[in-house]
């Protein structure tokens, strides 16, 4: 069973989600907008510390808390780092009050019927035991959809929903995440099929079944509000998908029931350079602006 206080936090509280979860793949870009370039490391171990130094600076400044940040998706390594000598997932909830997520998926697989499924994930049982031991409250994993093609789309939620069982059943939250590439052109389209093909799983769905779903903010406004009534989820959140902070607030204004989920946008202005008191700054606006977003509807 999921822990009550998270969920009862996870499913009413405002605030948004903190999406510090980059993985191998898009750590150096990561790592690059933040002022350390890939001469300033040497491999892959010391890349990894200087990404786990950004993150617990990020989760030990003053606004990094439950008040506006209600809970925070981290990378495996992330998960098993610490902040201030605790390990990550209690120091979240216990010192700020933040419930952690973790993200489970091994990348995706070669672009086939216009999307991208996961790759497959045999040591998940494992891990999905492992973080619930850390103190893990749910879990997301990605998929992409570049086109609107329904068969390919259809594959992706099917596979979404069949792993999100293997996750509930361990006694965590999944948090789905079939992404529509922003840069679709089929964008409108392709968001139609993926919202008829997720109403189609969650009705299959038992009663003490519940998901959250984490998806691209649409073309046309609460064009997701189905989604956000069905008994079956717990909340939906947004992503970014490579809009600026500024364009993927405005664009979230506009949607309510949905708030954000953000990972690139929440820490595109932060740099390695600045002083502490620059960053906590820096951040504290960045997290007001995204909560007010996720919390202030047109």
């Amino acid at each position: 069973m999921v822990d009550a206080k998270m969920l009862n936090k996870m499913s009413s509280a405002p605030g948004f989600i903190a999406a510090l979860d980059q993985s191998g793949g898009s750590t150096p870009g990561a790592l690059r907008l933040y002022g350390i370039s890939e001469t300033d490391y040497q491999g892959d171990e010391d890349m990894y510390r200087l990404m786990h130094a950004m993150r617990a600076r990020i989760m030990s400044a003053p606004a990094f808390t439950g008040d506006k940040v209600i809970g925070a998706i981290l990378f495996e390594r992330t998960m098993d780092g610490d902040v201030d000598g605790l390990a990550v997932p209690s120091y979240l909830w216990e010192k700020r009050g933040v419930v952690p997520f973790l993200k489970i998926d091994k990348g995706l697989l070669a672009e086939e019927n216009g999307v991208q499924l996961m790759k497959p994930m045999p040591d998940l049982d494992a891990l999905l035991i492992r973080g619930r031991d850390k103190g893990i409250f749910g879990t997301k994993m990605r998929s992409v959809i570049a086109q609107a093609d329904k068969s390919g789309i259809a594959a992706v939620v099917k596979q979404q929903f069949e792993v999100a069982r293997q996750i509930i059943g361990q006694g965590l939250m999944p948090i789905i995440e079939p992404e529509v590439s922003i840069k679709s052109p089929t964008k409108g389209e392709a968001e139609a099929i993926l919202r008829d093909e997720i109403a189609q799983q969650l009705d299959k769905l038992a009663a003490d079944e519940t998901v959250m779903l984490k998806l691209t903010i649409p073309t046309s406004a609460d064009f997701y509000a189905p989604l956000v009534a069905h008994k079956s989820v717990i909340r939906l959140v947004a992503l970014s998908g490579g809009y600026t902070r500024t364009d993927a607030c405005e664009k979230l204004k506009q949607n309510h029931g949905m708030i954000a989920s953000f990972s690139r946008a929440l820490t595109e202005n932060l740099r390695v350079t600045m002083s502490d008191a620059e960053f906590n700054a820096s951040l504290a606006e960045t997290i007001d602006e995204i909560y007010a977003a996720s919390v202030n509807k047109a």
